[in-house]
């Protein structure tokens, strides 16, 4: 049965992924001759929603996100948080530079305007920098601040460095938590941790049953300029981890607080 499963995803998923191609080299064509005249973040919202489909994640998501621009912060599990939560709203991604040289993956990351880091590099202020211009711009950014997946257990530590970014630009910052299960049991399939490789983690996503992915979106922290980055991580690390904590030992993974549900 599994094989079937990933012939039949397989079958859909390279058009799909064919599809996205030549859609990020017109947006492509477009923005170099006439730069700026297309937003790429609506376009890969909307791609990223039907890449979801065809992976079979069911998104249910709780809360609602800030309306304008606004920092997200997520607890970090796999590659396929970015698709999930692309597909909730426009957003510009910071992702770790090993994704870059995804095949084909990531290509299109680059195309959709992703910013990647190396973490250590010491580039960490003309990040900031970055992140700053583009929510001052009006644009969302999402950064996963533990800085490396995890098996979706229990959340690290939150750092605080690149969420300067947001309280220099004075924008709020919005936390998530992030949980997938698979046949109502946390899912054993979805963490993209250690020495995990790209292809080989698709292949075994396309062979298993649907996922579910519980969105819990917290609300909007307004943060005065002068407040301490640190002291805002340890506050959304808290709210995270204790929200993940619910959602991952409970029948029912959505929270208790939901303010709206809906499947994106």
């Amino acid at each position: 049965m599994s094989s079937v499963r990933l012939f039949l995803r397989a079958s859909i998923l390279i058009p799909y992924l064919t599809w996205g191609a030549v859609l990020a080299a017109i947006v492509g064509v477009i923005d170099a001759i006439k730069p700026g005249w297309l937003q790429r973040a609506p376009i890969a919202r909307f791609w990223l929603a039907g890449l979801c489909r065809v992976l079979n994640l069911r998104i249910h998501a709780s809360g609602e996100l800030h309306d304008g621009p606004v920092m997200v912060i997520s607890n970090h599990i796999s590659w396929l948080d970015i698709p999930v939560l692309g597909a909730i709203k426009p957003l510009h991604f910071l992702s770790k530079a090993e994704v870059r040289s995804w095949p084909f993956i990531g290509w299109l990351a680059a195309q959709a305007g992703t910013l990647f880091i190396t973490r250590g590099g010491g580039k960490a202020r003309q990040v900031v920098t970055e992140l700053e211009s583009c929510m001052r711009h009006g644009s969302t950014t999402l950064i996963f601040p533990e800085g490396t997946t995890t098996d979706g257990q229990r959340v690290k530590k939150f750092h605080g460095r690149l969420l300067n970014a947001a309280i220099r630009a004075q924008v709020p910052i919005q936390p998530i938590t992030l949980h997938y299960r698979r046949d109502n049991v946390p899912d054993a399939y979805a963490p993209f941790i250690g020495d995990d490789e790209f292809v080989s983690h698709l292949v075994r996503l396309m062979k298993a049953t649907p996922t579910d992915v519980y969105v819990a979106i917290h609300p909007a922290m307004e943060v005065a300029m002068d407040t301490p980055a640190e002291s805002v991580a340890r506050t959304a690390q808290q709210q995270v981890g204790t929200s993940l904590q619910q959602m991952y030992w409970s029948n029912d993974p959505k929270p208790d607080w939901a303010l709206a549900d809906g499947v994106a």
